[in-house]
Parts: structure tokens; sequence; C-alpha cells
């Protein structure tokens, strides 16, 4: 039980790294109110983060697409959070619905982004979802993933060391399934009974590490190949 209690206090220790010092300050102090949340440090710059990071391993991390460093270098943050397999998960701090920033952000492991102009109550619950292991994306955002997925080939998703996670078959059904096809339209695509896909879908569920469809789509942006991490 010791153990349970210290895992719940350990998921919810966060790290906030915004555009420059006093927006962190502001960000944290929020945070901090909550009661549920602990701040283990804030930063502006990608080192800095790094070194929080490494330091922490904090439950989350927010993390501002722009940093003081330069434009888009919280994207590269993410992207080597992403290369070293930390567990901190991260949310994306945006100002405005980029696709671009979008798909980027999920590709580089981002559990969610979050647009400014959003209402902080909003802000609180997209930390709790991504805190419970979940990810916050909204049907626009959604879609872009979607569009960017989209493609002739079967999908290919590799483990950190490019090792194919998934045969044949289960690639193929994996595609269809982040295409939005349904376990009935899958099966006759693909010619196989219903039951059939269910218990493909359970294997590639397995294998990723995920429990839904959503979180399939997501992991195939941050684990593809090089092929198809290459597409926009």
């Amino acid at each position: 039980m010791a153990h349970l209690a210290q895992h719940v206090q350990e998921v919810r220790r966060i790290l906030v790294a915004e555009r420059s010092s006093m927006q962190c300050e502001l960000l944290a102090k929020a945070l901090r109110a909550e009661r549920e949340f602990e701040i283990v440090g804030t930063a502006s710059d990608s080192r800095e983060i790094l070194r929080l990071l490494e330091q922490f391993e904090p439950g989350i991390a927010i993390v501002s697409a722009d940093l003081q460093d330069g434009p888009g270098a919280g994207m590269e943050v993410l992207a080597e959070v992403h290369a070293r397999h930390w567990l901190t998960r991260s949310v994306v701090l945006l100002d405005r619905s980029d696709r671009k920033l979008v798909v980027d952000a999920f590709r580089n492991g981002a559990r969610g982004v979050f647009f400014r102009a959003q209402p902080y109550e909003m802000f609180r619950k997209c930390i709790r979802t991504i805190l419970q292991g979940q990810v916050w994306v909204n049907t626009e955002e959604m879609n872009y993933i979607l569009e960017a997925l989209a493609s002739p080939q079967s999908l290919h998703l590799v483990d950190g060391h490019g090792k194919s996670l998934l045969t044949r078959r289960e690639s193929e059904v994996a595609h269809l399934v982040t295409e939005g096809l349904t376990n009935r339209e899958i099966a006759k695509k693909l010619l196989l009974s219903e039951h059939t896909v269910k218990n493909y879908i359970f294997r590639i569920f397995d294998k990723t590490g995920v429990s839904s469809r959503v979180a399939l789509v997501l992991y195939a942006m941050s684990r593809q190949d090089v092929d198809l991490h290459q597409q926009s």
C-alpha cells in the first residue's frame, strides 16, 4: 500500500517549461494551488529542462513549443525525451491549432497538446487526463493525425532498436484501425471474420502497450519507421 501511495505521488510531480521565467512562475503558482500537484522545477531553456527531467523524473512535463533558446526548441526537447525512452509524459503548449505543430508534437511522443487560448479549467483536466495514462486530443487534432498517417502501405511500427513490433497482417490491421475503420469494415476489406480481426487488435494492443484505438493512433505517430515518419 505504501508503495502504491508513493507511485501516486510520483506521477503527480510536474515540470513546467515555458517561454520565459515569468510565464513559468505564473503557471507553476496556479498548479501549486491545486495541492494535488507537486512542481519539481521550472525552466525556460532546453538544457535546463533536460537536466531537471533527468534529475527528478516527473510524471508529466508541460513544455512550450517555443523556448528562450529559440522557436521550436520545445519540440526538440520532446524528441530528446522520446529518444531516451524516459517515462515522463509530455503536454505541449501551443499558441494556436497549427497542423504541423500538432502532428510534430505527437510524433515526438507528446501525450497531448493544449492551446493558450483555452480556459485554465480545461488545462487542469488535460493534466489529470494525461496523468491517468490517457491522451488529450480533440476531433480536429485527431483528424490532423489521421491525415498524417494516411499511406497506401501497411503501418510498420518499430521499437527503439528499429525492430518490427507487428507481423505483416497485424500491420495491415493496425493501419486500417488508424484510418478509422470498424472491426466489421476491416474484416470485409481483409476477407477475415470479425472475431479474427478482434483477436488481431487484442494482440496489437498487447504488443504496443496501448488500450484504445485513439492511443494506438498516437502510438503510431511516435513509433513509425523512417519512411512513414518523414511524411507530412
